[in-house]
């Protein structure tokens, strides 16, 4: 929007306000923009603009290539229907046509924001602002280098507004132009997009502030979705004013006793569709509109897409063999090419960095556990090997790449039984472990072939939170545990006094030589040694208990505050990696900076603490890698034989097991798959149950012929896994929030995961740096973040909130709070349970128990009330 100025003798057009979606300001005395807001208009500009549309001139697909021919054809309507003599044609022209001055001042001084954007060119760096003539066909220079182009979306059109009071008019002039085609009208605007709509008012002295009011009014319905498309439609006069009557509809009013208009409202993070909007206006105004049929209306329509979605042909039952995995493989080849391609970007980087991370911490911690429950027939290095081989399969093949294969609690649970009866009943371990994989390949095979995964489809939210809230919990409690065991270890010094340091000595004592059995343990050990020769009180502590000597002194049993400086990067790592994750929302440094640190928060953190740890020097627990590529056990090869060494009984027998470990597989993998799946992620390229489950399937007999661990989906790297690659807008208006346009979805993450994973072993003098606590920090942050956007989360939250400090959340104005507080009760036992149950040895049925809430009937909790608890999306 320009405004008529007055310089001295000479007139000129000044920009005072642009929009893109939000109202900015020029600033006179900040020489700058002001900050987007939202528009607040009175509503006596509203009516005066719908009388100006009323009595002045509208002109629609008038056909226009310059601005001179445009102000010329206006001003022979308004001659030929009267409005104005024609004495008037050269001042209104005169005025109409003079320089239009833009806002492109910039301070000498400016920001290290502005600095660091690229583009910035010497024109915008004047201290002056430029005039620039209408009468140049061509787009000026400053306006093509102008940065703001960067703001405005493709295909953008611009709607020029301008106002201003002149002295030799008695009523206002008024003209509301279309053009035919869209067209650079040289310097009338900021930036060289192309104009389409004008809107003219020129009017006598005294009224300039109700001019400029009307003019943003015409200004603030042009960028409106629903009026602007009017505006491209209309076929006359009358379509137009119905337009300004439709947005009068819609206008919400301040009273002016409560509000202070001069006080600028922030763009919301979300505003309503369009779409959403002709809905609500259809319903209300025009009954059933667009063939809808039935009665029912938005709201109900709205409620139910989430289950059409949900409930698509990816868990639709084909009766036909195999048809679930045939469409699977189906609707997953045409988008083969672009999951390898897509994954060439910097954003990619910092995710196989966060997840790799993830993944060889998570190999190591169950190699350690699965060697101490197998007697190291499955230990490390195989855990190193599984995860690699099963990983790059699983990536390279599947449905769902984004899923991140691992070993998971109930599967160890299993092994460790599993190998307790093989000891105690005389039956080889690892050849039981073979068929009892062999015939948990078959049964998901039996699965995909009878399209059984369609079952998924009867899961509600409260199962799906119910899973990845006690998948999240074990991960946050797993790495608190852990950071506790570094205090057992490594205790605080509680005892010393600084006062008493002349006290605290600890020497090193020769063995008595009559003590017979020191003797025989120490002495004969070491023929060639002369341990009469020895200084004993020259030995270190490893020196002198292995040649026998013992350790006298009150700080014998000293040791660093390893424990507290482990707690300072563990809580360091993750409190870091949260406060850059946020940092894209910051409002310092350029956009693209503050992005780039955001990606890398995971990656910059680890660096940072592991830098810190090695300015310290103190001998934190560091992380070990095999260095070596052989099995943990010597006695064992690569390759299981499956004969020889149990009855033949076992192979048939073993189908009873295979039978438990096939339900831990499948709703492991099938529920993980839901929760990566779910609409909110915005995938676009579709699922893949039937293949995911085939090729776990195909992975659980190469394991067990390798004798390598079992591999399933894991709900927290796949969902850290996700939210390290979901993209967002980068051009959007401003004051408008970045727009979440979905995942990169892509193999390569994910096959160079577990690529670096399988080369590990070859990295460990680089890898051995890392201290642990850094380690259990990521883990920490992986089952906070995992549990960001869950709604159960939300509501457990709602019991220690007093109701005016409540969020705004949907469901609120819907359901009553007791209910949703015995809802959200109910979950908390059903999670209790399984947080028990996973905690003994029945952890191995745990899937089952997951099946069961599944098929809960908790109607009886609020019979009738089966619509009340749709904003949950239950389906019980």
């Amino acid at each position: 929007m320009d405004t008529l100025q007055r310089e001295g003798d000479e007139l000129e057009w000044k920009e005072s306000a642009r929009w893109v979606k939000f109202e900015e300001k020029v600033e006179e005395g900040g020489e700058r923009w002001s900050k987007p807001h939202v528009s607040t208009l009175s509503l006596h500009s509203l009516f005066e603009l719908r009388t100006c549309l009323q009595t002045g001139t509208v002109l629609l697909d008038l056909e226009g290539y310059s601005l001179p021919q445009i102000v010329d054809d206006i001003i022979e309507r308004q001659i030929e229907e009267g409005m104005i003599s024609p004495e008037l044609r050269d001042k209104i022209s005169f005025v109409l046509l003079r320089k239009h001055r833009h806002q492109t001042k910039k301070p000498i001084h400016r920001s290290l924001a502005d600095i660091g954007k690229s583009g910035s060119s010497a024109s915008e760096s004047h201290a002056q602002s430029r005039s620039m003539n209408d009468i140049a066909d061509t787009p000026s220079t400053d306006q093509l280098k102008n940065k703001f182009m960067k703001k405005i979306p493709r295909d953008a059109e611009a709607s020029n507004v301008l106002v201003g009071e002149v002295d030799f008019l008695n009523k206002p002039f008024v003209a509301f132009v279309r053009l035919a085609q869209a067209t650079t009208l040289g310097g009338l605007t900021e930036v060289p997009v192309p104009t389409r709509f004008l809107f003219i008012l020129l009017g006598p002295q005294g009224k300039a502030k109700s001019y400029n009011e009307i003019g943003r009014a015409i200004a603030t319905l042009m960028v409106d979705d629903l009026f602007s498309d009017v505006a491209y439609k209309a076929r006359d006069r009358e379509d137009l004013i119905a337009g300004i009557d439709e947005f009068l509809d819609e206008v919400i009013v301040l009273p002016p006793g409560e509000w202070d208009p001069k006080i600028r409202i922030e763009p919301p993070k979300k505003v309503p569709s369009a779409d959403k909007r002709k809905s609500v206006f259809s319903l209300n105004e025009l009954g059933q509109m667009n063939g809808t049929a039935g009665g029912k209306g938005a709201l109900d329509q709205d409620e139910e897409m989430p289950e059409q979605h949900e409930l698509g042909e990816e868990l639709a039952f084909t009766g036909r063999f195999c048809g679930g995995l045939f469409l699977d493989i189906k609707r997953k080849l045409p988008w083969l090419p672009s999951d390898f391609y897509e994954g060439f970007h910097i954003q990619s980087i910092s995710a196989v960095l966060f997840i790799y991370l993830g993944c060889i911490t998570n190999a190591i911690t169950f190699g350690g556990l699965l060697g101490d429950a197998t007697d190291n027939y499955q230990g490390v290095m195989e855990s190193f090997l599984g995860t690699a081989l099963a990983g790059s399969v699983f990536c390279l093949f599947s449905g769902q790449p984004l899923i991140i294969l691992s070993s998971t609690g109930p599967i160890l649970i299993f092994e460790k039984l599993l190998f307790e009866f093989s000891k105690n009943n005389g039956i080889d371990y690892m050849e039981l472990r073979l068929w009892i994989g062999m015939h948990s390949c078959l049964q998901c095979f039996i699965l995909v072939a009878t399209d059984a995964s369609y079952i998924i489809k009867y899961m509600t939210r409260f199962t799906e939170e119910g899973f990845s809230s006690l998948i999240s919990f074990i991960f946050i409690s797993d790495a608190i545990k852990k950071m506790v065991g570094s205090f057992k270890y490594y205790p605080i010094n509680t005892d010393f006094k600084p006062d008493y340091v002349t006290a605290y000595k600890c020497e090193c004592l020769a063995p008595d030589p009559s003590d017979t059995n020191r003797h025989h343990t120490s002495f004969f050990k070491l023929p060639r040694l002369n341990v009469t020769g020895l200084d004993w009180s020259q030995l270190s502590k490893k020196e002198c208990l292995k040649y026998g000597g013992s350790l006298v002194g009150k700080s014998c049993k000293y040791v660093p505050d390893l424990a507290l400086m482990s707690f300072i990067l563990f809580f360091g790592t993750y409190s870091m990696t949260v406060s850059l994750k946020k940092f894209k929302f910051s409002r310092y440094f350029p956009t693209k900076l503050r992005k780039l640190i955001s990606d890398f928060s995971i990656f910059m953190s680890i660096m940072t603490f592991v830098g810190l740890d090695m300015l310290m020097g103190l001998k934190t627990p560091k992380l070990i890698v095999p260095t070596e590529f052989k099995p943990t056990r010597p006695d064992r090869g690569w390759l299981v034989m499956p004969f020889a060494k149990n009855p033949w009984w076992v192979y048939v027998a073993s189908f009873v097991p295979a039978l438990l470990v096939t339900i831990l597989i499948f709703m492991d993998q099938q529920i993980s798959a839901v929760i990566v799946n779910r609409k909110e992620n915005k995938l676009k390229k579709g699922c893949g149950y039937h293949l995911d489950l085939f090729w776990v399937g195909v992975l659980m007999a190469a394991c067990s012929f390798m004798g390598l661990p079992w591999y399933v989906a894991a709900t927290v790297i796949s969902i850290a896994h996700i939210d390290s690659l979901k993209m967002e807008s980068e051009s959007s208006a401003p004051g408008e929030q970045p727009q979440f346009l979905g995942v990169r979805e892509q193999r390569m993450t994910g096959l160079l995961v577990f690529a670096l994973t399988g080369v590990s072993i070859f990295l460990a003098p680089v890898l051995k740096f890392i201290p642990m606590p850094v380690l259990y920090g990521v883990f920490l942050y992986m089952g906070v973040a995992s549990l960001s956007g869950i709604q159960f989360w939300d509501r457990i939250k709602l019991y220690m909130m007093p109701s005016k400090h409540q969020p705004d959340f949907s469901y609120l104005r819907h359901v009553p709070l007791r209910k949703i507080h015995l809802f959200t009760l109910v979950q908390i036992l059903c999670l209790a349970v399984l947080w028990i149950l996973k905690s003994t040895f029945l952890a191995i049925i745990f899937p089952v128990m997951v099946r069961d809430e599944m098929l809960m009937d908790l109607n009886s909790l609020c019979r009738g009330c089966r619509k009340r608890f749709n904003p949950f999306n239950t389906r019980f």
